[in-house]
Parts: C-alpha cells; structure tokens; sequence
C-alpha cells in the first residue's frame, strides 16, 4: 500500500462514475486510475441496503486485487447505504460521494433547492442525516425513476429522457428553486438536457470536483500521491455495454477497456 504508483480505483453501478473519473483524472493526471462498471446491477438505487452493500464490498474486493490504493465509492447509492461498512471492513482509505446540499442550502436566495437523485440515496440513513440539518429551507426530494436505465443504454439526449426531465424538473421550477442538486454520479450528463428546462438563475450542483479534491488530499495525508510526471494510464472494466462508456470517455488516451 506504499506503492504510490498503484492506482486509484473507483466504482459504480455503472458508466455514470465516469463522471467523477473525469474530474479525478483532470486534477491528478500522473495517476493510474481504475474503473469498475458494474453495469449488469446497475441501477443499485432500486435494489435493498443488504444488496447494495454486498456488491459494493465484491466491487471493493476486486479493485484490491489489483493492489489499488485508495477506494473511490463513484456512486451516491453506494456511499450513502455502503461506505460506513466499508470503512470498517477494508484498511484502505475510501472517498465517498454524496448529494451537496450543504452548498446549495448556504446559498440559496428562495430558500428553495432541489434535489434529483435515486430512491436507494433519498432513503438512506446518510442523506437524511444531512438534509435534516437544514430545517430552514424547502428541499424538494426527487427519485429520477428510469434515468440511470437510460443513460447505460446510451440514450442521454432521446425524447423520453427529455419527458422524464421535464416530469421531474417542472414542479421544482414552479415552486421557484434556484438551486438543483444532482444526487447521483450518472446524472452530470444530463445538464446539457436540464440547462434546456431550468431558467437561468438556477445553478446545478454534482459533486465532481469536490470528490477529485477530496481524492487529492486523502493521497496526500497518506503520503500516496503519485509524484510522476509521466501521463497515467486507465483501466476500464465492464459487465455491460463498452459503446456506451467508450462514448462518455471520448477515447482518450492511455485508456483501455476490460470485461469481467
């Protein structure tokens, strides 16, 4: 585990985690990253805790096995139903991800956000844990039913994902939210598509960037960050369709796709 040079993993129900993946491998190039897609569960957000955290601890396993670093929980159903068990069970640092309420609580203006996110998040222990400490605000709690299905099966910008949007964002358009939280790693690909139903004085939040800090620091308290300056490699494995994750990382190089 003192191995700087071994990667940071990272995984998901899917190719939606490719979303933090973006941002990790933006700010830490030199590291080597790998992903696991495990798109053949996916969405985790319908399944039971006891599901969620089984899968997380076999995706947990496998990402060990090959000797990465550091844990990356790229999926909000996973960290906020799994991650406590995980960080009792494994000796190895893990990053979670969550919905940023925080943020968007502080700033809002209407005393209005929303937040889009999956049923398994919404109903965890964790989320309300955090969105209870902001009782002076309306939160307005959304499950993107069938979004996570559309996007593994590439159908990001099809009509029937514009039509779930529109049935989802409209309420929250309507009772003047100015803030809209994305509570799920697959849902950063959608903005194109919301930017298109929300006004423009609504600011969208995901947790990309705070992860990929966050991803930074823990790498650095541990005295594992990889100092190279060569450009790191990425590993990608799936159980689903490669197009469609292949498509969302626009084949960039040192990039190399695996089943399992």
């Amino acid at each position: 585990m003192n191995n700087t040079s071994n990667p940071i993993g990272l995984f998901d129900s899917g190719v939606g985690g490719t979303s933090i993946w973006k941002e990790i491998n933006n700010l830490l190039p030199n590291e080597n990253t790998i992903y696991l897609a495990d798109s053949k569960n996916a969405p985790y957000g319908q399944k039971t805790k006891e599901e969620i955290i089984h899968l997380s601890c076999k995706n947990t396993d496998f990402l060990l096995e090959m000797n990465c670093k550091i844990i990356v929980v790229a999926c909000n159903t996973a960290t906020t139903n799994a991650i406590k068990v995980l960080r009792k069970k494994y000796d190895v640092p893990f990053i979670g991800i969550e919905p940023a309420i925080k943020p968007a609580a502080i700033n809002t203006k209407s005393n209005v956000i929303g937040i889009l996110a999956t049923k398994g998040t919404l109903s965890s222990e964790l989320f309300h844990e955090t969105a209870s400490k902001f009782t002076n605000i309306q939160v307005m709690e959304q499950i993107g039913h069938g979004l996570v299905e559309l996007i593994e099966n590439g159908k990001i910008d099809s009509s029937e994902t514009k039509q779930l949007l529109e049935k989802y964002l409209k309420p929250m358009i309507a009772n003047k939210m100015d803030y809209l939280v994305l509570g799920c790693s697959h849902y950063p690909y959608l903005i194109p598509q919301i930017k298109k139903i929300i006004p423009k004085n609504v600011t969208i939040i995901d947790s990309g960037e705070a992860v990929a800090r966050q991803t930074k620091f823990v790498l650095e308290q541990n005295n594992i960050l990889n100092l190279e300056i060569t450009k790191g490699e990425t590993i990608f494995y799936s159980n689903g369709n490669p197009e469609v994750l292949s498509l969302l990382i626009q084949r960039q190089n040192n990039v190399f796709y695996r089943d399992f």
